[in-house]
């Protein structure tokens, strides 16, 4: 495999993974708790093709290392890799404040308004 074949290799993975953190977003905004295991499973599965994809790259560079399409290629991936560093960062705020919030005792964003001030005050005289 070239160098390029391996780079083009690690970019359909990263796009997979950016597409993938996309999903793990839109179901956290939507369902405010932590995704399924089968999203996590699917997570892990490309993580290991990932780990696999750096190991190509990381054989020694052949002697066109500068060549034009691998430079591009090149900034492309790294590209995708800041928005998915991005976006990753977001769905782990959002895993924290949803965890907070449950663990907190804390009611979700949907919850229903809270009384009135003016009602807890009668309860309160009521009771006092």
């Amino acid at each position: 495999m070239t160098s390029l074949e391996a780079l083009q290799q690690h970019q359909r993975i990263c796009d997979e993974l950016y597409e993938l953190a996309l999903e793990e977003n839109r179901f956290l905004q939507q369902n405010h708790r932590a995704p399924a295991a089968e999203l996590l499973g699917r997570k892990r599965a490309l993580l290991g093709r990932l780990d696999s994809a750096l190991e190509a790259l990381r054989g020694p560079p052949p002697g066109g290392v500068r060549a034009p399409d691998l430079r591009a290629a090149l900034d492309k991936a790294r590209s995708r890799i800041l928005q998915i560093l991005q976006l990753d960062r977001e769905n782990e705020q959002l895993l924290t404040r949803f965890s907070l919030a449950r663990a907190g005792g804390a009611a979700p964003e949907s919850a229903s308004p809270s009384p009135p001030p003016g009602m807890l005050q009668k309860i309160y005289a009521r009771h006092s």
